[in-house]
């Protein structure tokens, strides 16, 4: 079926937010160690990438690194780190390509040292690009981030630059990641699961969320034409009724 085809471009989420599950189940299921399906979860991110720039999509924020990944056995830790500065190193010539420019939250400063050197110089390479803003959530971790701007505001307080009966949404958005970004309107999650896992917990208040049994690996652009469709025909009401709404 051509989902691309039925698109209506004129109501396309703003925003699309992804959590790519499904890597280590994936190799598993071929008899491969897990690193074998983070190397082909890449290629997933290549098609998707480029699906969303064909739609118009402005912005694309994929969950890569969470914060509890640090936990998991060192070997599988380092082969991303390594995956990851290899991917980027490949790719920025066909992000120059493709216009498309490339953004990082999370908790950065955890990121190994040459990891850390070849994402912000990517980022800076990419930074005048004016289509697609695909954000990488790397060492992400939803609750940090809004503990962390909470302590931001109180401290704001203390030092007398800000009253606390001053502090509303809008100042709090301001604090987050995110902030120079609108909030996703679809969040799609590969793999069969369904939980949020720590993820944009503030900014998907009202997302439309979809999920998948398909494995990340698996994942290519048709799927998310599918899911863009899905989500054009629901109807968003935003707490209104749906006289209100249409």
């Amino acid at each position: 079926m051509d989902f691309k085809a039925q698109i209506d471009k004129t109501k396309l989420p703003k925003h699309v937010a992804i959590i790519m599950d499904g890597n280590g189940r994936w190799a598993k299921g071929k008899g491969k160690l897990r690193v074998f399906g983070h190397h082909n979860g890449v290629l997933a991110v290549r098609d998707v990438v480029e699906g969303a720039g064909e739609l118009g999509i402005a912005y694309l924020t994929l969950y890569t690194f969470s914060s509890e990944n640090w936990n998991r056995p060192k070997y599988e830790v380092t082969a991303i780190m390594e995956l990851l500065i290899s991917t980027i190193n490949k790719e920025i010539k066909k992000l120059m390509e493709n216009n498309v420019r490339l953004n990082a939250i999370g908790d950065l400063d955890m990121l190994p040292g040459k990891c850390y050197q070849e994402l912000h110089a990517a980022i800076n390479k990419t930074s005048a690009n004016t289509g697609l803003v695909l954000t990488l959530a790397l060492s992400y971790s939803s609750r940090r981030e809004i503990v962390s701007a909470a302590k931001k505001l109180a401290e704001k307080v203390e030092r007398g630059e800000l009253k606390a009966a001053d502090i509303n949404e809008d100042l709090f958005v301001q604090q987050l990641h995110t902030s120079e970004m609108p909030d996703p309107e679809l969040l799609i999650r590969t793999s069969g699961e369904y939980r949020i896992s720590n993820y944009l917990l503030w900014q998907i208040a009202y997302a439309e969320l979809y999920f998948t049994a398909k494995l990340w690996p698996d994942y290519r652009k048709e799927d998310l034409f599918e899911a863009v469709l899905d989500y054009q025909r629901r109807e968003r009401r935003f707490g209104m009724t749906s006289e209100q709404v249409n």
